[in-house]
């Protein structure tokens, strides 16, 4: 059985989607330790290591695998210095993390490896990071590296989320999976969060303390009582504008303080999605922005996953809206895993 280790697992979206693909995943690496809690209880049998992939050697991960059995080495470096939002700085020390994986990749030799990221990477630097990334990898994988800017809607994921997935076998060929959903078939937010019960600003739900949202400042709830789905801030009344939208530069920001549309896939979830003012996350129809249940919905976590242990802890917006908003999409993760469970099997592997 080919076994699978998660480096950047984080809250174990890329690993859960493993799991239920019914690969065997053995290990998830990460520096942040609130990720422990999320990944193991969620992920039966898989084990935390709590360190950077700057501290861990080869030989450890290694010692992870299943014995001569296909090795799988997956994971999603962190994105934030390559999204939209911070890509024009000039450096930061993350950046060094994706060379850094492609390192231990060539170190680990695992069979099979797979890459996500945002597609900001690509083009960062005139391609400078991620041309690196595939120049190091290249001699290893003579099969071909497999890369494309896929988006997560076209997989069944209620998002409008573009990610950037790299594939790479010593046994063969491979690719990811063709589009599983057409523009017909994409799953909508009403699919996917109506069924929850309603709740007010600041509220948290019955039954599931997970299902909470962030209270509203007065002239807050006002704007977003007076935002229309899919609308912007030019719905209201002069006086809610925010001051920067007054201003030449902040025109162009129609999407902050908005209310996403019920009948298609929302916006990219961010870890800042349980805010109103971060971005189009207002609830289609209530006065409040996103819970975080509803925020790992549209990341297409299970309805029963648990990002806290709320016996021993606070709940934190800030905290768990990480954990969700930085994870790749479970359904997303399926695909991922399901490419690689055919490659296993066309060349003479079970998963």
């Amino acid at each position: 059985m080919a076994s699978v280790v998660d480096i950047f697992c984080g809250a174990g979206g890329l690993t859960h989607g493993f799991v239920q693909q019914g690969f065997n995943v053995v290990a998830g690496i990460d520096n942040d330790i609130h990720c422990k809690f999320p990944f193991e209880h969620n992920n039966k049998g898989a084990r935390f290591i709590h360190k950077s992939i700057c501290d861990i050697r080869p030989d450890e991960i290694n010692a992870l695998f299943l014995q001569k059995q296909p090795k799988i080495l997956v994971g999603c470096a962190p994105c934030q210095p390559f999204s939209s939002y911070t890509h024009k700085r000039e450096y930061d020390d993350k950046w060094d993390l994706v060379i850094k994986f492609a390192e231990l990749i060539i170190n680990v030799k695992p069979d099979v490896f797979s890459m996500e990221n945002v597609p900001a990477l690509v083009s960062y630097k005139k391609g400078e990071v991620f041309d690196k990334f595939i120049d190091l990898l290249k001699p290893h994988y003579p099969h071909g590296i497999w890369q494309d800017i896929v988006n997560a809607r076209d997989y069944g994921v209620p998002q409008n989320r573009r990610r950037l997935v790299v594939l790479g076998s010593k046994l063969g060929k491979i690719e990811l999976l063709a589009r599983t959903c057409e523009p017909n078939e994409y799953a909508t937010v009403e699919d996917t969060i109506g069924d929850l019960p309603p709740i007010d600003a600041g509220e948290v739900g019955e039954g599931d303390p997970l299902h909470r949202s962030q209270g509203l400042s007065p002239i807050n709830l006002k704007r977003i009582q007076q935002s229309k789905p899919g609308g912007t801030w030019r719905d209201w009344d002069e006086d809610l504008r925010a001051p920067c939208h007054q201003k030449a530069t902040g025109q162009t920001y129609a999407s902050v303080y908005g209310r996403m549309s019920s009948d298609r896939p929302s916006p990219t979830i961010t870890t800042q999605a349980c805010s109103f003012g971060t971005g189009r996350f207002g609830h289609p129809s209530q006065d409040r922005a996103l819970s975080l249940r509803e925020m790992a919905l549209l990341q297409t976590f299970p309805d029963d996953y648990e990002f806290l242990d709320f016996k021993k802890s606070e709940c934190s917006f800030k905290r768990v809206g990480k954990l969700i908003g930085n994870a790749v999409p479970v359904l997303l993760a399926e695909r991922i895993a399901e490419s690689i469970q055919r490659h296993l099997e066309e060349h003479g592997h079970s998963k």
